[in-house]
């Protein structure tokens, strides 16, 4: 949770992974369903709210020790290497109201779409300057915002992580 007296700034939620396939474009016609995947530890999926995420809360998502080695020693996304599959997730970011889910908290459509773009090209820009990371070429890969999308997920764990700025 978001530390007393301070408001909610951003949430994400990370997964580690086995593997994972996010469709962002659905079959059409005789086109075939476009999907996404990735092979190794990691997507990150969450909800915009009204401020941007930030250099330093990416720098503190990427580097945070979440993940599990096969000896069991937990190791940050860049320590892995691993990469990485962003889905944008506003469900994050609904209240319970009665007996209903409420969003009216999340970004609007084309705010969401924006800031959803800089947070892509952050995590990137991040991935890019670790030599670590560049060396083993580290993936990221997304999804479309605004568009329903279907999710595969193979996981050993579940190891989800709920962070709030």
């Amino acid at each position: 949770m978001a530390e007393s007296g301070r408001s909610l700034q951003a949430r994400a939620l990370l997964q580690q992974c086995l593997r994972a396939q996010l469709q962002v474009r659905p079959a059409e016609g005789d086109a075939a369903a476009q999907w996404v995947e990735i092979d190794n530890f990691l997507y990150a999926c969450f909800s915009l709210p009204l401020v941007l995420f930030s250099s330093h809360s990416v720098n503190t998502l990427l580097n945070v020790k979440l993940s599990e080695t096969e000896n069991g020693k937990r190791v940050s996304i860049l320590d892995l290497p691993g990469n990485i599959l962003i889905v944008p997730q506003a469900t994050l970011g609904g209240k319970v109201k009665g007996r209903n889910v409420q969003y009216h908290s999340n970004a609007g459509k084309e705010e969401g779409l924006e800031l959803y773009s800089q947070f892509v090209t952050l995590c990137e820009q991040e991935l890019a300057a670790n030599s670590k990371c560049a060396e083993a070429r580290v993936v990221v890969e997304h999804g479309t915002y605004g568009n329903k999308q279907v999710l595969k997920l193979d996981t050993d764990g579940p190891y989800t992580h709920l962070i709030e700025f």
